[in-house]
């Protein structure tokens, strides 16, 4: 604990996830360049030589798979700025501290889902 009665993490424990969420961002926008370019890829499935029927159904089969890449990207983009808010949050020192209760969020928790901003007690009084 700092020694201004504030509850935060030690410098060492935010290099740490600071590190960990900086991986985790290079590994998403990764991903998000490659459900880009599946997305940007669905025009042509190779079903040009196939019969007219398989060919209409594949189209709905398209349009669906558009649908659920853009719903993959826009979900990896928030995941994105999510990470990013955390490393400002590391940044200003209040990284890992439940912004409801307060206290710091256990640092398991932090491991799995870095961009957390509720300790599991403040998420469970969401319910």
């Amino acid at each position: 604990m700092a020694s201004d009665n504030t509850v935060r993490y030690a410098d060492k424990d935010l290099e740490e996830f600071r590190v960990l969420i900086q991986e985790k961002i290079v590994k998403a926008q990764h991903d998000l360049e490659l459900i880009k370019s599946a997305y940007m890829n669905d025009g042509n499935n190779g079903t040009d030589d196939t019969s007219p029927t398989f060919k209409a159904f594949d189209e709905g089969s398209a349009v669906m798979s558009k649908e659920s890449n853009s719903q993959l990207a826009i979900r990896q983009e928030k995941f994105i700025r999510d990470l990013k808010n955390a490393l400002i949050r590391i940044e200003n020192k209040s990284y890992g501290v439940c912004r409801v209760t307060g206290k710091l969020i256990n640092k398991k928790r932090l491991e799995l889902v870095p961009h957390a901003t509720l300790s599991i007690e403040a998420k469970n009084m969401q319910k």
